[in-house]
């Protein structure tokens, strides 16, 4: 299957399951959509058929973790109802066309013409600490600058890393910015995603 396509599919005993090629980790792989009741059913099929190559259930730690390696959004995280895809970085995936009619077109459409006064950024810490949601991001003088909706500790790259909404002219590569951490301003630097190339 090509990438970000999808198929019902019987699966592991199962009819109409939803199979889509998305990798949401960042790995290249696939979900699995499926009703409650067969979830264990095709959960125990998936792992007898990854034994003979090692496979290991992860969680979601896991996947939070590798997906915001990947730069990729969590909805309730880094998109919500209060955000729209141009502020996201996502307008790749908003079509404007004549025909077709969505809610909020004609903002988002402004938007992408006029452009935002905050955009979703990932940054890289520079001073040792964690970035979690919702702390707060400010400049040099202290000043709050916006707000961390995604953080961790890569394990690829040995460093904080984090996503998070910036004001108007902090989001340009390479920025310095400072993350709040228990009371504590410390430094980092905006980064393009994906964080590991």
């Amino acid at each position: 299957m090509e990438y970000y396509t999808f198929q019902k599919i019987d699966f592991a005993g199962v009819k109409d399951v939803i199979f889509s090629i998305t990798g949401y980790t960042g790995s290249g792989g696939c979900e699995i959509y499926c009703e409650n009741k067969d979830i264990v059913n095709i959960y125990k099929a998936v792992m007898d058929a990854g034994k003979e190559y090692g496979i290991k259930p992860i969680g979601l730690g896991a996947r939070d973790t590798l997906r915001l390696e990947m730069g990729f959004c969590l909805y309730g995280n880094d998109i919500d109802d209060t955000s729209s895809p141009i502020e996201a970085g996502l307008g790749w995936i908003t079509k404007f066309t004549d025909k077709k009619d969505f809610i909020d077109k004609e903002l988002l459409l402004k938007q992408k013409n006029e452009g935002v006064e905050r955009r979703l950024k990932g940054f890289i810490m520079i001073d040792r600490g964690i970035p979690r949601q919702h702390y707060e991001i400010v400049d040099q003088s202290g000043n709050i600058i916006g707000e961390v909706t995604s953080g961790t500790m890569s394990p690829m790259l040995k460093q904080g890393i984090g996503m998070g909404y910036l004001a108007k002219g902090f989001w340009k590569p390479d920025t310095e910015i400072f993350i709040r951490i228990r009371n504590k301003d410390l430094k980092a630097k905006v980064v393009n995603t994906p964080f590991i190339k």
